[in-house]
């Protein structure tokens, strides 16, 4: 039997208020009808899954799949609550801050995740590359032509190694600093791998993360060289925001080893205000 999740509290933490989407700032944020910086989708994403490393250590590392839907803004400072509750083979959990509903999560501990993907062998996008602005006709042509891939790499000076301002309080697993943790990538990190290659394809400024179904497939220790590859799945509109559904495929450079899979929806284009 799993052992059980547990609910928990924190205060949100924004760390890129200077990121190309400035809707992680307060400026354009409050432009678009909000009342401040938007925490990431991501970082909203890994205080739902947060228990699930707490109650499952490495074995939610090796295989643990979460679906995540952000429902309304969290923003920098606030105080969130999750609430996570049992079901069949892991928990559901909401993510609540001023009364508002801001999250939901379905995660879940599988015997075994889906067959792994195999590396393609996409070519990296060049040095330098500026991307096109996004448009619907550019997103159309990634779908038919297939995408650039991406290159990363997980380490402690990333701005994703924390989604906590006290860092000693992720789970140790987590845990960057070499006395107190195993250094594995947090779920802030390998969703925002998705992030940051959906934003290297286009030019979009703001644009907003809004749904992710993601895999584990393997821990990713400090220092470790990963390749991202992208497929676009589907492009729509909906009340005048422009969405693009996209998958990707994270693997080990120096192997070839898929260690993460995310299938992200996300508002490229919003309408205007």
């Amino acid at each position: 039997m799993l052992q059980a999740a547990s609910s928990w509290s924190n205060h949100a933490f924004n760390q890129v208020p200077d990121s190309q989407n400035r809707i992680h700032s307060d400026d354009m944020a409050e432009a678009y009808g909000y009342t401040g910086a938007l925490v990431p989708g991501v970082t909203v994403s890994a205080y739902l899954i947060h228990p699930a490393v707490v109650a499952w250590g490495a074995d939610w590392l090796s295989r643990g799949h979460a679906h995540v839907t952000i429902k309304s803004p969290l923003y920098d400072h606030g105080r969130f609550d999750v609430v996570a509750g049992p079901d069949a083979d892991g928990y559901s959990a909401e993510l609540r801050s001023e009364d508002r509903l801001c999250a939901v999560a379905e995660v879940s501990l599988p015997a075994a995740p889906p067959p792994a993907p195999l590396r393609r062998g996409d070519p990296l996008l060049a040095d330098g590359h500026k991307p096109p602005a996004a448009t619907r006709a550019h997103f159309e042509a990634l779908r038919e032509n297939g995408c650039a891939a991406a290159p990363f790499r997980w380490s402690a000076e990333h701005p994703m190694a924390t989604y906590l301002r006290e860092a000693d309080a992720l789970p140790a697993l987590l845990r960057t600093d070499a006395a107190a943790g195993s250094g594995y990538a947090n779920a802030a990190f390998l969703l925002g791998c998705g992030n940051w290659h959906f934003a290297s394809v286009a030019q979009m400024n703001p644009w907003i993360h809004l749904e992710t179904r993601s895999w584990n497939y393997a821990p990713l220790l400090l220092g470790t060289p990963l390749v991202s590859e992208m497929t676009v799945v589907d492009l729509f509109e909906r009340k005048g925001h422009e969405f693009a559904d996209c998958r990707f495929h994270l693997f080990r450079a120096d192997t070839d080893e898929c260690v993460f899979v995310n299938e992200q929806r996300a508002i490229y284009r919003m309408r205007q205000v």
